[in-house]
């Protein structure tokens, strides 16, 4: 009986999910389509990504060595979230900037692989973006926002 209840109890500790593993990532976005109408929209890629909180292979995005003067945009409803001076190469095969756009990225606390990471979408659509890390520039802001290439439209500068 002892043994079972130990079993029990071991049980129900790991099985369970805490409040704060639960989050949740549904909020009030400005632009709000159905599931339907962002798969018609996007590309199976970007829809992979931006929608079911996927990841593109590193080094598959043009964008990662794309030294372009512009902006970075959503690409599921356009909104500006990165600026070209804030990119820098990172050398994990993901787009990578110092910093985004204030207010036009939100974040959450993705659990999925294990531990807390912090986890970005586009604040105007809720379009997953990637995660922001620590171990960015020291010159600059020392945080690695770590993007999919597949979730970004880049907008070139007026020349």
């Amino acid at each position: 009986m002892r043994k079972t209840f130990i079993i029990f109890l071991f049980i129900s500790m790991y099985s369970c999910n805490g409040s704060a593993q639960k989050k949740d990532k549904k909020e009030n976005f400005s632009v709000t389509k159905t599931e339907a109408e962002w798969k018609a929209e996007l590309t199976p890629e970007q829809y992979y990504v931006l929608r079911k909180e996927g990841t593109e292979r590193a080094f598959s995005s043009p964008l990662n060595k794309n030294y372009k003067k512009g902006v970075y945009h959503c690409a599921a409803c356009n909104t500006p979230l990165f600026k070209s001076e804030h990119k820098f190469d990172s050398g994990t095969g993901w787009p990578s900037f110092d910093r985004a756009i204030e207010g036009n990225v939100a974040y959450a606390t993705d659990y999925k692989i294990g531990y807390a990471r912090s986890e970005e979408h586009c604040a105007t659509c809720g379009g997953h973006l990637g995660h922001v890390f620590n171990d960015g520039p020291k010159e600059t802001t020392g945080k690695r926002h770590c993007i999919n290439g597949v979730a970004l439209k880049f907008v070139p500068a007026k020349e």
